[in-house]
Order: structure tokens, then sequence, then C-alpha cells
């Protein structure tokens, strides 16, 4: 959410900005929401006159009792009675304006970097760069739901009996590997000096609505019936949340977080559930990181963010790639995002791993996250960063670590999490 004081002063470019990420529809809500505030600023003074009015002559009919001048105190006290009344009429149509104004806020856009490419969609986002190089062996990758049938690693059969589509059980060797790359991951956080959390896995509507927009909550999330209770999507959520309405002293900044969770998300879209696989599912584990951090040291830890997962994976023999998420494929609150993919040699492409985003102020603005120091009291800025989200990284391990004779190789890093293992057979 932007600065209502930002979009007062710069309208144009609040509509420039919504026009950038082809959300024409909501171009209105600028004007609405300038019409709104004028409406709130000219009834705040008008109530603030009246009030000061009503101090006023207070005193004069407490000197005219005094000298008996009663017709003319009692005058006076009419007037001070219609000015209450005025006042009264006020206080509600401030809250319902105010009410208006929060609402269109939240469903405009924040205000995106100049560095960020225009585009419609995903099918727009820019490569920056590849790291590693994409090799395609000479024999054949099987699917990757078929290599781990081999190790009798997955039962989706048994999990449709008890859950439906979108879900699974993971067994064996390929289920510790899979918590061997989640235990690699949060190790190799913590040696970057990242603060391990476990957050709590269900969160409050009032936090769902500071962290993300309305369209990505209506996707994603799961609510908990007859509760105020979601289910989070991603431990970003609960990670943010935790400092709602706090002041955080600013010595104490950047605050470096990587947290473990469980995931659950709907996958409402054109994207469908794997009915075989386990790329796309309902529920699935990740290792996130987390920063808050003084504005101008913002876009610093972002670049230094998506690094640090390239060379978790790289360090996992994964070749991979960046790529620039156009305005289109932002989510409202964001201000610059890129998206980490993976090297499928049996596809012969890159898939999406891991996501970097800066958000700005607007979580911590939704929320209410500030900092104090000699300049007086401002919001932090957020970003969030995928380290590992598995079993979708677990797939991109198994195709780039496949052998001809139908083993895994163990990379040395991965060996002291799997026992020693330097092959799975």
């Amino acid at each position: 959410m932007i600065d209502i004081k930002f979009l007062r002063e710069n309208p144009d470019l609040v509509k420039e900005n919504i026009k950038k990420k082809f959300q024409d529809s909501k171009l209105p809500l600028v004007d609405e929401v300038i019409e709104l505030d004028k409406k709130i600023r000219a009834l705040k003074a008008e109530g603030e006159a009246l009030r000061a009015q009503r101090n006023d002559l207070s005193k004069q009919i407490g000197q005219l009792m005094r000298e008996k001048q009663i017709d003319k105190a009692n005058e006076i006290k009419d007037i001070v009675s219609k000015n209450n009344e005025r006042i009264t009429e006020i206080d509600p149509l401030l809250a319902e304006y105010e009410a208006q104004i929060l609402e269109r806020m939240m469903v405009i856009p924040n205000i995106v970097d100049p560095s960020v490419p225009v585009g419609k969609d995903d099918s727009e986002n820019v490569e920056i760069e590849k790291f590693g190089e994409p090799v395609v062996p000479s024999y054949e990758i099987p699917y990757h739901a078929d290599i781990i049938a081999k190790f009798n690693g997955l039962d989706k059969e048994a999990s449709g009996r008890t859950s439906g589509n979108g879900f699974y059980f993971m067994i064996g060797n390929i289920a510790r590997l899979h918590s061997a790359m989640l235990s690699y991951a949060r190790d190799f956080m913590c040696d970057k000096g990242f603060d391990y959390c476990i957050p709590p896995f269900m969160i409050r509507s009032d936090v769902v609505k500071g962290v993300m927009s309305f369209a990505e909550m209506e996707n994603m999330m799961y609510k908990i019936e007859n509760e105020d209770l979601y289910l989070i999507g991603t431990s970003e959520h609960s990670m943010i949340g935790r400092f709602k309405g706090q002041i955080v002293k600013e010595q104490e900044l950047p605050i470096t977080l990587t947290s473990y969770s469980p995931c659950f998300r709907k996958e409402v879209g054109a994207h469908g559930i794997e009915e075989r696989g386990i790329y796309r599912v309902h529920q699935f584990e990740k290792q996130e990181m987390v920063v808050l951090c003084k504005p101008e040291e913002s876009m610093d830890w972002y670049n230094k963010m998506w690094s640090y997962t390239v060379e978790f994976f790289r360090s996992l023999d994964i070749p991979v790639r960046t790529l620039e998420c156009c305005t289109g494929d932002l989510a409202d609150l964001k201000v610059k995002s890129c998206d980490v993919e993976a090297w499928s040699p049996r596809q012969q492409k890159y898939f999406e791993v891991g996501s970097c985003s800066t958000l700005g102020d607007a979580q911590a603005r939704r929320l209410g996250i500030r900092t104090k120091g000699e300049n007086g009291t401002y919001l932090v800025h957020t970003l969030n960063n995928t380290v590992l989200a598995t079993p979708r990284g677990l797939i991109a391990f198994i195709e780039n670590n496949y052998n001809e004779d139908g083993s895994i190789s163990i990379p040395k890093v991965l060996q002291p999490y799997m026992g020693g293992l330097k092959f799975i057979k």
C-alpha cells in the first residue's frame, strides 16, 4: 500500500504505474481517493474549527453567567449545542470516508522500481543471467515420478484415498533426501548469518491482509472453518506478521531470518494440479529468508538474497538462471522481483524453484512496522526470498543428479545429511 501523501502529490505517476501493470480498471480509484481525501481534510478542518469555537464560547458562557446576562448566555448555549450536533455528524462521516479510502488504497498497486521491465504476464519476463552449464546427457532422463517410483519413494494412490488430488506420501530414501535438502538449506542460511525460526503455520486475517493482495489471498489461502485463521502459503506471512504494530530498534536493523514451514496452497488458476507427479501440489515444505531493513539498504539486500539461492542450488550441481519479473507478473505489493529457475535436463528447459522480492514499505505500512532513529520514526522495508521449496527443488535435484545406471548421485555438501551416502541405488 502506497503513502496517501505520495498519491495526493503524484496522481499521474500512480496512474502511469497502474497502466504499466495492465490494470486499467483501477485507474478511477486514484481520483476517487483524491476526492475522498479532500472531503476528509475539509471535515477535519471543520471539526477542529467547531471544537475551537465551542471552547471559546464555553468560556464566554461562564463569564456571562457570572455577570447575570442569562439571555445572552442561553443564546451562546444554543450555538454550542448546534456545534455539538454538527461534530457528532462529522465523526461517523470521517470514519465512513476513511474506510472507503482504505478499501481503494489496498488494491492500488505499489510503485514498481524503474528497472522493472514492462510486460503483461510471466511470458514477458526477462532472463538476467545463467549459472552453470545446462547439460543434456546422452541417456534418457525419465519423468520425475517414474524415477522416484524405482525407489518406491512415492505413493499418490494412497494420498488420493486419504486427502485427494494434489497430495503425496513420500517414502524411504527419497523422503530422506527431501528432508536432507531442507536441513542443508537451513544450515546454509545460518552460515550466512541468518537466525533460524519456526513460525506459526496459521495466521489471522489481519495479518493475511497485511502481507498480500486480495487476489493472492483468494487464490492461495485455505481458511479454517469457524475460525479467524488461515493456513500459511509461505512462512514469510508469519515472519512479517511477527512484527505487526511494533517499533523495531534502528540499531537492530537489518533483521535477517530464515524460516522453515510446511506451506498450503489452493493453486487456483490455469496451471492445475499434477495428477501423477509432484511439481504442483497443495502441500509442500519450504526454507525461506526474510529481511527487515532500512529503506536505503533494501536493494542491496535484494541482490544478496537471490544470489544466496543461486549459490545454494549450484552447490547441489544444479544449473540455474535468474529471470527479472515484468510489471504484469508482479503482485500488487511488490516493488521488484526475480525468479530463480533450475535446469530440467528431461524437458531441456528451466523451471521456477524460487522467487526473491522487495516490497518496499508496503507490508510495513499495512501492518504498522516501524523503526525509530535519530531522525525520527519511519517504516522499515521488507524482503523475502525462497531458499528451497520442495518437492519442486527435489525434482530439480533428482533430474540433474540422475545417472545412466538409474542411481542418484549425492553431492558432497549433502552427504552428511544422508548418513554419508554418495549414491542412492
